[in-house]
């Protein structure tokens, strides 16, 4: 038994079978640094969509400013792509580690050894699987049955846990590794690429990464911008994420006899699409902004939310409760905030960029609200109502 173990060890490489100089410390510590300030960008920023989506007590959002979500969101998509090609570069530099042996032997040495090598597959694992199902997330693609956004949030709250501890543990180690010059003898000499060159190849493919895909947030960056997912072509300039057809939608959407519900208490009042048309109209100039990142600035012309609850006595700063027609997919309903519903910014929607909604933009009507993600801006809405 002892030789076959020793055989098969001696088929398994060694720390030292990895010969480039620009691995190592001095590599992984400095890439280290660019991919922890994305991680923290990203987290921090994907921590406040999570808020926006349902704010607690303790932290009021308001429709102020109009972009903000258009920011953090672009932040959190832009820092979550410009880590990818860094953890890639990251593990190519302490990827010879895996093969260290135990320095001592026995029991204890295997568990500390084992406990160790735990601790960093729980933290490369947690932060792949946050960048593999984001990228994933952008293109709208779930070939899962979990929840994306409660298991993107939950995750997030263990891979920056895990990456803590690790920095923790590693800490003196990355001191030296930092205060240590990036060139030396034997990396200079190398054939092989030098640690400068390395870094530099690693922050240029993240600012690459980045710059090939944030047109779908950045408008002038959209013709370089190839890989946008969203470039903003549309019916009016917009993208679709959901067309009235995925969500089910189009029978209600173009049904003859379609009237919006307004509901206080006891007090119920319908209008027809013509007379909302009839009512006072206010223009404003919006942005739109999704959870995948891309964003957009329209002109939407439509009724003030708050002019619409004083047709039925309530108060214009009410939480007001949104459905949509839509029978298949989530979001088919939204709570607007009283401080979103009682600004006048907040539109029941009816055009968009001088044109009659799209079909696929929410017509007959649909929510536009400053500072809100994309998947609260109900479309293809069929009642408004006054929680009580």
């Amino acid at each position: 038994m002892k030789d076959i173990v020793a055989a098969i060890d001696e088929r398994i490489p060694r720390p030292n079978d990895f010969t480039s100089p620009a691995r190592g410390p001095r590599t992984a510590a400095r890439t280290g640094l660019m991919l922890g300030s994305c991680v923290g960008i990203c987290f921090l920023t994907g921590l406040w969509s999570h808020f926006q989506y349902a704010s607690p007590g303790w932290l009021p959002i308001g429709p102020d400013p109009a972009w903000l979500y258009r920011v953090t969101q672009g932040l959190h998509v832009a820092t979550g792509v410009a880590a990818i090609p860094l953890v890639l570069v990251k593990l190519w530099s302490v990827y010879p580690r895996l093969f260290r042996r135990p320095r001592k032997r026995g029991i204890r040495a295997v568990v500390v050894g084992g406990l160790e090598r735990a601790s960093v597959a729980l933290l490369v694992s947690a932060v792949l699987f946050q960048l593999v199902t984001g990228a994933i997330n952008i293109v709208q693609w779930y070939p899962w049955s979990f929840s994306f956004r409660a298991t993107h949030e939950a995750v997030a709250f263990v891979a920056v846990g895990a990456l803590l501890t690790h920095l923790a543990v590693k800490l003196p180690l990355v001191r030296i590794a930092l205060r240590s010059p990036v060139e030396d003898r034997l990396s200079r000499e190398s054939d092989g690429p030098s640690r400068r060159a390395v870094l530099l190849s690693a922050g240029s493919a993240s600012a690459l990464a980045v710059l090939l895909t944030a047109g779908q947030t950045v408008p002038f960056l959209r013709r370089v911008s190839v890989f946008g997912v969203r470039d903003g072509d549309g019916p009016q300039d917009l993208p679709v994420n959901r067309t009235a057809r995925a969500a089910g939608a189009i029978d209600g959407a173009t049904d003859p006899g379609f009237a919006l519900e307004l509901r206080h208490g006891g007090r119920v009042m319908r209008l027809t699409r013509a007379q909302l048309t009839e009512l006072p109209q206010r223009t404003h100039r919006l942005p739109i902004a999704c959870v995948e990142g891309w964003s957009r600035n329209a002109t939407w012309t439509g009724v003030a939310v708050a002019d619409l609850l004083e047709l039925v006595g309530a108060d214009p700063a009410s939480v007001v409760r949104v459905r949509s027609m839509q029978t298949r997919g989530a979001f088919a309903s939204s709570e607007l905030p009283a401080d979103f519903a009682s600004d006048p910014r907040t539109l029941l929607a009816l055009e968009l960029n001088g044109e009659t909604l799209d079909l696929d933009y929410g017509y007959p009507c649909r929510i536009i609200a400053p500072n809100r993600p994309g998947v609260l801006q109900t479309k293809w809405v069929t009642s408004l109502e006054v929680a009580t």
